[in-house]
């Protein structure tokens, strides 16, 4: 199925067998305006994301996850699916989310940094 159609802003950052990284913006997230560790990801990999990274390979048959990550302490909860076309497409539709403004990303922060979101509130044209 792959990633030929994002919605706009988003673009396949890294790409592996069982880890997908999706970002959104990467051409903004790189100034004071919109610092890079605020860069919005999301976040598909097969097996649990507590796992550690190359230790305990997960099964063929293990559920794949999306997360989306506001900040690397701030993320909606993962999701889980059966497959990695399903997570690809579970990705796509969160991604459309975010895009949209249907996302409610400022219930994600449990210390509101007001002057940042408004910022992008007007990146996404919310």
């Amino acid at each position: 199925m792959g990633f030929e159609e994002l919605p706009e802003g988003w673009t396949v950052w890294n790409e592996e067998p069982r880890k997908i990284i999706l970002t959104y913006r990467p051409d903004v997230f790189n100034t004071d305006a919109y610092p890079a560790p605020c860069l919005p990801t999301i976040h598909i990999r097969q097996g649990r994301p507590s796992r550690k990274p190359g230790r305990n390979t997960p099964a063929p048959d293990a559920p794949w996850y999306v997360q989306l990550f506001l900040e690397p302490d701030v993320s909606t909860d993962d999701d889980s699916y059966d497959g990695r076309e399903a997570a690809e497409a579970g990705a796509r539709r969160l991604a459309e989310q975010f895009a949209s403004g249907a996302l409610d990303y400022r219930a994600l922060y449990q210390v509101p940094r007001e002057e940042y979101l408004d910022k992008l509130d007007d990146l996404l044209g919310s």
